[in-house]
């Protein structure tokens, strides 16, 4: 895995095998550090010694979204972090207990049978509005309708979860880039990821750190140029730029 410090608080853990790269983010606060999705499993000491090196504690684990690539550290987290407070959208937690499935068209179903997709829980619910530390919980449906984005009220930085992908240059999710598909394979809903992609745009991020890629500086333009080529791919008009 990969380190990368981002301005003051953002710190980056990418892993890099050949075909499909995982982000995860630890975000300082004065008690401690946030950690943004869980990525695959088997990364969860690497995690812990990426904190220990910073010299804080990793106090909260929070999810964009339920995805497998987001979620799959999570219970070799909860046994290396027990004291860490696990939070995500009530969704989200539906998703992880087995109470429901969202299916490739975006559909939330109940399960034939209920398997528990991990042992962890969530210990808090998030909505949107609601601040994790810093951090303000963004509504962010359309890849899938349990994901959220995180807005940190300090430096603007737009932790996304798959909202956007930086992998193949800036796209919103549901825009193919075929050298890195995944995301927009797996977008259930592309003209709600538009309009999401639209309404974090307008927050003004000084950041992009989304869930596979590298994190995007100075972001505005490249954002422009994915809303207007999400406009023509998926429909809805291109945005006007004064």
């Amino acid at each position: 895995m990969r380190v990368t410090n981002h301005g003051d608080f953002l710190t980056q853990l990418a892993r890099w095998p050949r075909f499909f790269p995982v982000n995860v983010y630890l975000v300082r606060e004065e008690d401690g550090l946030t950690l943004i999705d869980t990525g695959m499993s088997g990364r969860g000491e690497f995690i812990v010694a990426t904190a220990k090196q910073i010299d804080l504690p990793i106090t909260r684990i929070v999810l964009t979204h339920s995805d497998p690539d987001h979620i799959g550290g999570m219970d070799e987290l909860r046994k290396l972090l027990p004291d860490a407070e696990i939070m995500m959208t009530e969704l989200s937690a539906k998703v992880l207990k087995g109470d429901v499935l969202i299916d490739k068209q975006g559909n939330i179903i109940e399960p034939k049978t209920r398997n528990r997709v991990t042992s962890a829980t969530a210990d808090k619910l998030l909505q949107p509005g609601d601040m994790v530390g810093s951090l303000r919980v963004i509504a962010a449906p359309g890849h899938k309708p349990d994901q959220v984005a995180f807005f940190d009220t300090r430096d603007n930085t737009l932790i996304c979860g798959d909202a956007f992908q930086t992998k193949s240059g800036l796209a919103v999710a549901g825009v193919i880039r075929w050298t890195f598909p995944f995301p927009g394979l797996a977008t259930v809903d592309k003209p709600a990821a538009l309009d999401t992609a639209r309404q974090l745009r307008d927050l003004e991020p000084s950041r992009i750190a989304s869930g596979h890629g590298d994190v995007l500086e100075a972001p505005t333009d490249a954002l422009d140029r994915a809303l207007d080529e999400a406009a023509r791919k998926i429909g809805g008009g291109v945005r006007n730029v004064a």
